[in-house]
């Protein structure tokens, strides 16, 4: 008898936000494998931050599911430790790590108090966690006892990592989590996060207006413009042979050697 097929880490069904009469995100479908890596690319405006943030919680969808292995959101009545459960599920990884962390709290401190409020580990089990979090992801004891301010840009994205890390979710999303960086700066937290993904079971929702991001971290790709998945697909099929204008319109954009900026080519395939 065969087992069954695990649930993915993340199943989007008719996803769909409005603010008013104004529709951010319509009708959109998104599925990651356990330990798969999807980018979701798009100008801004297109609506791929409004749905990552469906996605992690931080919004509620108008219509729609989003469901973490096999599961939904819980609603606002649910009981504090469901509501603590969906946020061990998924956690996310902001373009600015510098506002999303206490800039009073030294590294370590912070560390310590997530998990100190989402696990049972207390005093040495905690400090060796800590530990092993920051040396995860490339930081030591220096950067442990440092506040946010005294780390580069680098750095600090690095113990946002660490911190989402923490609790061991089964999804990470990163918004723009790289464009902040200077391209050096890129590499190596793209090679942090390859290896990150090696080594655990974590799956990566990239929000990202960068093709050259998706062709190193993401298995697959879906296109959003003006709130809708335009296209969908394998990163190298989709990178590669485009079928939709508008994905084609992102990589003509892309500079490269020879690189020459083309006119706007919108999806109807008639340049303005």
């Amino acid at each position: 008898m065969t087992e069954p097929s695990p649930a993915p880490a993340l199943h989007v069904s008719g996803l769909r936000k409005t603010f008013g009469d104004f529709t951010a995100v319509d009708d959109v479908d998104l599925e990651i494998a356990p330990r798969g890596s999807l980018a979701v690319v798009g100008e801004s405006g297109s609506g791929k931050t409004t749905t990552a943030r469906m996605i992690a919680g931080l919004e509620k969808p108008t219509a729609g599911t989003v469901l973490l292995g096999g599961r939904g959101h819980p609603g606002r009545r649910a009981r504090t430790a469901e509501r603590m459960r969906f946020a061990r599920e998924v956690q996310m990884v902001f373009q600015d790590p510098y506002s999303s962390l206490d800039r009073r709290q030294r590294v370590g401190d912070g560390l310590a108090e997530v998990l100190t409020l989402h696990t049972d580990l207390r005093e040495a089990a905690l400090a060796e966690r800590v530990t092993e979090l920051l040396d995860h992801v490339g930081l030591d004891e220096r950067q442990a006892a440092a506040l946010p301010r005294a780390l580069s840009g680098g750095q600090r994205q690095r113990v946002a990592i660490a911190r989402a890390l923490a609790v061991r979710p089964r999804l990470l999303v990163l918004d723009e989590a790289v464009a902040a960086l200077d391209v050096s700066v890129q590499a190596q937290i793209l090679g942090l996060l390859a290896d990150i993904r090696r080594r655990t079971e974590v799956a990566y929702l990239f929000i990202t207006h960068d093709l050259g991001i998706v062709r190193h971290i993401c298995d697959d790709v879906a296109v959003m413009y003006r709130g809708r998945v335009v296209e969908r697909g394998p990163a190298a099929t989709v990178l590669t042979a485009p079928e939709d204008p508008y994905t084609r319109r992102l990589l003509d954009s892309v500079p490269r050697r020879g690189w020459k900026p083309t006119r706007h080519t919108p999806r109807n395939g008639t340049p303005t």
